[in-house]
Order: structure tokens, then sequence, then C-alpha cells
């Protein structure tokens, strides 16, 4: 047998390679700026989840009641002016995070990476890392095609890359919720200048010029990278060929986004001016990720976000809260009232700022009503007592209205050993996203809305 084989120059491959590394955000250059003219029949509903690290003090997150009347305790708070767009939801469990035989330790790696997959991770620091498909991205799939991005993956804390983050686990599995395959998890984002220039490109603002002028950059970019691709063509041989021409599938794909944002280019956009960069405030930090999404749902630019407003094993100060102590250690309390006193003022913290989204939400048009009135939100975490290490109980919220298939204003407990993953697996059906099971799901939950 004789093999030919015609080489490519290093310039060529490079230039392939920078084109490639550009696309994600070629995808992302030019929104589909669609305003939302919706009726209570047809409405767009969106899903979001955020999550907080390190474990939660329960006693002040519990209601005492169930059902309707019901108190919000302390650690809820600051949800009182949405106390009737809230599900309170307790006794959902992720067994998946418990170790298996010789384990041990490493229950906030798990925590992390079983909260969206229900899969529990493969045990490596090294490149071999496996989860599952999370939740998040079973709904891009499924809406991904309608819109400019499948989906936002932010965070608050920088990604660590090497080493162990966590007991005998790679920093990957603590550095995202989302997992596109069982062996890729997909990076966050925390740069809010970065997420605006993904969602809109290198421009200023969300003017419509601005838009403009992104979209025809965007163009000749394209058509010289095709251009470029039909000359490599002719000299690779067949397998080469194939990889390429699925390479060209993927820039069609980019190609069509950007007919579709031309066509929609005179359509008005809130004023939102480009970000400088991460603000030295963390509050302030994490109010703007919540904008950018609440702006990301606006515009119909996407459809699914996940948002780790901070990673498990973090060690954040709160020196606004008048805490010097990284809040990992704290977590670990050993029944020390100071430790815990600080850890239940954090938590409270992090639903102030959960609640300056809803916030946001319900003061956003989208149809009839608001977009609160239209989106499926979670909030938890995957550790309930974190002295213990516990994923039993799970601290969990749901919000909005998903459309008219949502009721608030509860608080919910469900029989002990209920899956998390059953919750997953009903957000997924509210999303009218089909999927017979989802990790180690029993079935859908009951009860989230008042028909149900």
């Amino acid at each position: 047998m004789m093999i030919t084989r015609k080489q490519v120059s290093r310039r060529t491959v490079l230039r392939g390679v920078g084109a490639t590394l550009a696309l994600p955000l070629l995808d992302a250059m030019t929104p589909a700026f669609t305003p939302l003219r919706l009726s209570a029949a047809s409405p767009t509903r969106r899903l979001a989840t955020v999550y907080v690290p390190n474990g939660i003090i329960m006693e002040r997150w519990t209601p005492a009641a169930e059902g309707w009347d019901f108190d919000l305790p302390p650690t809820l708070a600051p949800l009182a002016p949405h106390r009737d767009d809230v599900l309170v939801l307790s006794g959902l469990v992720h067994r998946t995070a418990y170790p298996l035989p010789g384990e041990g330790a490493g229950d906030h790696a798990r925590a992390a990476a079983c909260y969206l997959t229900g899969v529990h991770p493969k045990k490596t620091e090294g490149a071999d890392i496996r989860a599952g498909v999370s939740m998040d991205q079973i709904a891009a799939r499924h809406v991904g095609s309608e819109t400019q991005l499948a989906s936002l993956e932010l965070g608050c804390d920088p990604s660590y890359f090497l080493g162990a983050c966590d007991a005998g686990y790679s920093c990957a599995y603590g550095n995202t919720l989302s997992w596109r395959t069982e062996t890729t998890p997909l990076p966050v984002e925390i740069n809010p200048r970065a997420v605006f220039e993904r969602m809109f490109g290198d421009a200023e603002d969300t003017s419509a010029g601005a838009r403009r002028r992104r979209i025809a950059e965007d163009r000749s970019i394209l058509d010289a990278l095709l251009a470029d691709v039909r000359r490599l063509q002719g000299s690779l041989g067949a397998g080469d060929r194939e990889k390429v021409t699925q390479y060209v599938d993927a820039v069609r794909d980019v190609e069509r986004r950007i007919q579709r944002a031309e066509r929609q280019t005179g359509r008005e956009l809130p004023h939102f001016d480009k970000p400088a960069g991460i603000p030295d405030r963390y509050d302030d930090h994490v109010r703007m990720m919540f904008d950018l999404q609440v702006l990301a749902f606006q515009t119909d630019l996407t459809r699914v976000a996940t948002f780790i407003m901070s990673r498990e094993v973090s060690s954040r100060t709160y020196p606004e809260l008048g805490i010097p102590d990284p809040h990992h250690p704290i977590s670990h309390h050993q029944d020390d009232a100071t430790k815990i006193e600080k850890l239940a003022r954090i938590n409270t913290f992090h639903v102030s700022l959960f609640a300056h989204f809803l916030d946001r939400l319900r003061a956003t048009e989208d149809g009839d009503g608001s977009l609160l009135d239209q989106v499926l939100v979670s909030y938890g975490c995957g550790i309930s007592d974190s002295n213990q290490h516990l994923h039993d109980n799970l601290p969990i919220l749901v919000a909005g209205g998903g459309g008219g298939r949502l009721s608030g204003g509860r608080h919910l407990r469900f029989a002990p050993d209920t899956p998390m993953t059953n919750l997953l697996l009903t957000l997924l059906d509210k999303m009218d996203v089909p999927m017979d099971n989802l990790g180690d799901s029993t079935g859908r939950l009951r009860g989230l809305s008042e028909l149900s």
C-alpha cells in the first residue's frame, strides 16, 4: 500500500486553530434581539440555576410550618418581597454525592459535580474526569437552537485547573455545574466584561448602531474564514476533508445566527454599557452578573443559565460583613457558636443578593407580565450541614412562575430519600424537554403547581 500525505504549513494550521478558538465568540457576538410579545397561552420559559457553596445553617433556613401558612426563617428573610414567588423545598437528597466504599473525603467536589447531573463523579486528580450530562445542558440542547447562545455558565471565583481542590478530586469538578458530556465540563466566565463581549461582541453598548457594525465585522470574518477553508480542503486527504466539512457546518451555524441578527438590528434594546471588568466589591460583582443574566433573558439571547455565586471549598472572605475569616474553614464550625453565627450571616448575605435577581426579573416586562412570571429559577447548595458534610435535606428554593407552571408561596416537605434529581426532571418537564430519567431519579415531584 502506498501512503501519500501533503503537508499543511504551520502558519495555515495556526490560522485554522485561531479561527476555531474564535468560533464560540463569533457564535455570541450578535444576539437575537427579539422583543418578547407573548400571550399567556405561549410563554417563553427560561431556566436559571444559582449555586452557593459550603453548606447552610439549616436551623435558620428551614420554615417551621409547611404549606401556605409559613413564616420565612432568618436566612430567607431577604426574600420577604417575593414570598409568594418562592417555593421552599425540604427533604431532597443527593445520594450520589456520598462516597463509595474506599473513596473517603471529597464531599465538596462530589456536591458540585452531581448537583445538576445526579451522577457520582469518578475520583481522580488527572485528566480522566467523568460525571454525567447536566440538566441545564439537556435543556440547552432542546431550546438552544432558537437563541444566539445555547446557555451561559457564570461564576464569581477564579477557576483552578491543576491538582486537587478537594481530597483527591480534580479541580474541574468544583469549577462548574455544567457538563456537556460525561467527560466535558463547561468552564464558567467570571468577568462581566467578557460576558458582555460574548453576548454583544466588542461594542461599547447595546445600541443599534454598535450592533450593526459588529454584525458587518462578523460577516467579513466568516467570509474570509470560509475562503481559507476552501483553499485548505484541496490539499487534504479524505479523512481530513471530512473533519473540515464538520468544521464548515459549525461555521454555517454561526452564519445562520448572524443572518437572524441582521434581520433584527432595528429592534430596540435596553441600554447597557459594557462593564469595565470585575468590580472590587463582591456584592457589586454578583449583582452585575445577575443583571447580565436578566439582559440575556430579556433579549432572548439565551434561555438557560447557571451561576455559581462562589465555588465549593471557597476561602473567600466577607469584609463587607465584618468577617475576615475564610468561608470554607468557617463552615466546619464544630458547633462553635461564633463560627455558626458567621456562617449564618454569609448564608443570609447570599440570599439577599439572590433577592436582587428576583427584583430585576420582576421589574422587567415580558409579554403580559414580567420575566419572573416566565422563568424557572432554582437556588441551593449540594451540602446541607457543612460540619458533617451531609447531602440529605438539601437547602433548595425554586422561584418564578414558569409560564404558569409553578405556584409559589409554600414550603413543601418531601419524603426522606427523595432524590434531588426528581426536581431536576420536573423542571425539565416544565421546560417541555422530554426526558424519562436523570441520574438516580425515581420520578417527578408533585405539588410544584396548584394543578400537580
